[in-house]
């Protein structure tokens, strides 16, 4: 992995995994066969060194996958322009990883984790949503490689 090129603005470990556990959305990039790059914004959840999205059982993302379980998934946190400087404050964070399917138990847990993120408070109808559905959904986890994440705040609070 390349090292970030501004050394003042990377971010710890602690402060990166902070910004990826909190995200609203992250982008996934894939490539496929002909080595075409695609992005695609999704919902995910962070979880032990690992990201957790689901998706439909087929589809773009899954077919590159399956050609390249090599995967990068950034996701940019607080930001704020400041158009009188030329400049934004931001915060960010890019994971390398290898994505794959998974299943039984540990899919399960994945979907209640979603479901708490996005749907806290509603932990019955979530449950109810899994059983109903959850066979239906593909679960892809992505192992972290690397992660490194990068900011400049100088008015963001």
């Amino acid at each position: 992995m390349k090292e970030l090129r501004k050394k003042d603005k990377k971010l710890d470990f602690s402060s990166a995994e902070k910004i990826l556990k909190n995200g609203e959305y992250g982008i996934l990039s894939t490539s496929d066969k002909q080595s075409t790059p695609y992005g695609i914004p999704l919902s995910y959840v962070y979880n032990n060194n690992s990201v957790f999205f689901h998706c439909a059982i087929e589809g773009h993302k899954i077919e590159n996958i399956k050609f390249n379980p090599k995967v990068c998934f950034s996701v940019v946190g607080k930001t704020k322009v400041l158009p009188s400087r030329f400049t934004t404050d931001y915060e960010s964070v890019v994971i390398f990883g290898k994505a794959y399917e998974i299943e039984g138990e540990e899919k399960i847990k994945a979907l209640r984790l979603l479901s708490e993120k996005y749907s806290s408070g509603y932990e019955k109808e979530g449950e109810e949503e899994i059983r109903k559905h959850g066979a239906a959904a593909k679960v892809i986890k992505i192992d972290i490689n690397h992660m490194s994440g990068k900011a400049s705040k100088k008015e963001i609070k």
